[in-house]
């Protein structure tokens, strides 16, 4: 069964003086990026059938996404060049830990309408994956997100989500973005959350009492992700932390989006009606598999180079 990934595909800028902040690097190296279309590359490294519903700028980059996903095996049928408005920038600065910041430039991915994607046949896909933080910033993209998660719940598609939160994106408005989580939580079949968001989404102070509190909400299978120490699973009555795996990280970016798409590639074969049979046992082994893509990630430097390193012998 085909994936279908909504949201924003971008350009990240990486300062590569390691440890510096953005207003003091003075080297950048461009590179692929933006959650959905990440996970989409992840999903087509792994062997899966994937297309990536998104707008970019009609100027070299938004060239050089189209061009990259279709080399990484993504349909970009769906992708569609907006000659009126720049493609989307995130310019990332790296810490020893692996861990980054961000600064938003953007452009075109919030013009996405569903007019654009009036060619969309949701009988065509299994899974819908929502992972766009910037689709719950007002704009076209927004109206564009709802209306689509109602379309594809409505076509029996299996629904999956991850916010992305940017506390850049949202700073003191962080209610807003919790409101706009909660219809998407509610909908979805599966979700995952960082330790952060979690804690955000539920306002709880640890994650815990936060994954509790997530269970009362919602029915879905979700993963909160937790860093080198695993991952956190919910699965009807059971909640266990899935161990990962050892690497040495030089750059965390896309690991999260690893982590879904993997999850993703490994559901592509079953229905919603399917998902709601898949074992504890079986689920051990979708999050292991995904907490070892996640990882493999960490190991290269951006999110789409370090995704060709991916394919599924790495779940052996």
């Amino acid at each position: 069964m085909k994936v279908l990934c909504i949201g924003e595909a971008l350009i990240d800028m990486i300062c590569t003086d390691v440890n510096v902040s953005l207003s003091n690097g003075q080297h950048f190296l461009k590179k692929a990026g933006g959650a959905p279309a990440n996970v989409a590359a992840a999903i087509a490294a792994l062997g899966g059938e994937v297309s990536m519903a998104a707008k970019v700028g009609d100027d070299p980059f938004g060239l050089h996404l189209i061009s990259l996903l279709e080399e990484m095996g993504v349909d970009t049928s769906l992708l569609i060049k907006d000659p009126a408005h720049f493609t989307t920038f995130a310019f990332v600065s790296l810490m020893n830990d692996g861990e980054r910041d961000f600064y938003f430039n953007r452009g075109a991915d919030k013009e996405l309408t569903l007019l654009d994607l009036a060619a969309v046949h949701l009988s065509e896909f299994g899974i819908v994956h929502f992972g766009s933080a910037t689709a719950f910033l007002p704009g076209p993209l927004q109206t564009t997100y709802v209306e689509l998660l109602a379309k594809a719940k409505q076509a029996g598609c299996l629904i999956s989500f991850d916010p992305n939160y940017r506390h850049l994106l949202f700073q003191n408005n962080s209610n807003y973005f919790i409101e706009q989580c909660i219809p998407f939580m509610e909908s979805c079949d599966f979700f995952k959350l960082s330790d952060e968001e979690a804690m955000l989404i539920t306002g709880c102070d640890s994650v815990a009492l936060a994954a509790t509190a997530l269970r009362k909400k919602t029915k879905a299978v979700f993963a909160i992700t937790l860093g080198k120490e695993g991952t956190l699973v919910s699965i009807g009555g059971h909640l266990e932390i899935i161990q990962s795996i050892s690497i040495q990280a030089v750059d965390a970016t896309g690991a999260g989006d690893a982590f879904v798409g993997a999850v993703l590639y490994q559901l592509n074969k079953k229905s919603v009606k399917d998902i709601n049979l898949v074992s504890m046992e079986d689920w051990k082994t979708i999050i292991s598999n995904a907490n070892k893509a996640g990882a493999r990630t960490c190991e290269y430097m951006g999110a789409m180079e370090a995704f060709k390193h991916l394919n599924n012998s790495i779940f052996d």
